[in-house]
């Protein structure tokens, strides 16, 4: 087995949480040496990167409408991937204990459209920001801060242990971060922490509404589903297709012949028969007898 196999193999047996933690590893590493490569030859990434980044303005989105949810792979630097990917793996473990693995996808692409939702509408409706130029989104906080405050809020008295801390309640972490981003607004990077709270919205109105036995996210679960089974490959059916060979005039012509020899017309030799059995044998024609005599041979 090669060791591209034996990634693969390790990568299968991860739990959702980890796989999503490694795509967004291997996303900023590969961005960074493209980089590398684009500065060594005197030339510029940035347009890749600005390719999958999300705009404030509508117009733009709509030359790239996939960057509402690629925004949420990407990274400006280090400690911003790691913080994200710390509290994605932190919150993660309990996600996937009380709402299942299977949710998480939903939440993850959700939350970062929510984020992104908000964060345009921001831009373009607050007076705060009328002056500000180009702008773009772009980071995983929006969808790690959905999971967080989605698992806060449908486990909000479950207490866990904090190095060097102790002992605190769920929702006591989630409100912390809530807090910390409605305060950062005015100090920088305003639409990232604008979008952490859109993801956060989401978040509490998912669990919320999970907790009252409605999930919101079920039709995005169905369009993932129908997305992914249009990209896999059928499996061949396991009837055999026979095929049936032409026959040619000639063969087809030597079997109705010997059809008809095989096959003599039944009417005709009851009617022998039956002249047999009233008047005898002898009764017969010269053609009868030999048609007779023909067919039984046959």
């Amino acid at each position: 087995m090669s060791q591209i196999d034996d990634l693969k193999l390790k990568f299968k047996t991860f739990s959702i949480i980890e796989k999503l933690i490694v795509i967004n590893v291997v996303v900023f590493v590969s961005f960074y040496l493209i980089n590398t490569f684009a500065y060594l030859f005197n030339s510029s990434s940035g347009f890749l990167m600005d390719w999958f980044t999300f705009p404030k303005e509508l117009e733009d989105f709509f030359t790239k409408p996939w960057s509402i949810v690629t925004y949420a792979f990407l990274h400006s630097g280090f400690f911003h991937i790691a913080s994200n990917m710390i509290i994605l793996y932190f919150s993660g473990k309990y996600f996937v204990a009380y709402l299942t693995g299977k949710r998480v996808l939903t939440v993850y692409f959700l939350g970062a459209i929510m984020g992104a939702i908000l964060y345009m509408l921001s831009y373009n409706l607050f007076p705060a920001f009328s002056e500000v130029g180009n702008s773009v989104l772009l980071g995983a906080s929006a969808s790690v801060m959905a999971i967080l405050i989605a698992t806060a809020a449908y486990i909000p008295h479950m207490s866990v242990r904090l190095m060097f801390i102790g002992s605190v309640k769920f929702w006591w972490i989630a409100a912390f971060f809530v807090i910390l981003d409605i305060i950062q607004i005015p100090s920088g990077n305003a639409g990232g922490h604008i979008a952490h709270l859109g993801g956060a919205l989401f978040g509490y109105l998912y669990a919320i509404q999970l907790r009252k036995g409605n999930d919101i996210g079920s039709g995005f679960e169905k369009l993932m589903d129908a997305t992914v089974s249009m990209f896999k490959p059928r499996k061949k059916s396991p009837l055999k297709t026979v095929h049936k060979a032409k026959k040619s005039k000639n063969a087809a012509k030597k079997s109705t012949s010997s059809s008809k020899v095989k096959n003599p017309n039944q009417a005709e030799i009851d009617a022998i028969l039956d002249k047999i059995s009233k008047s005898g044998y002898d009764s017969l024609t010269k053609q009868e007898k030999d048609f007779l005599f023909k067919a039984g041979k046959d």
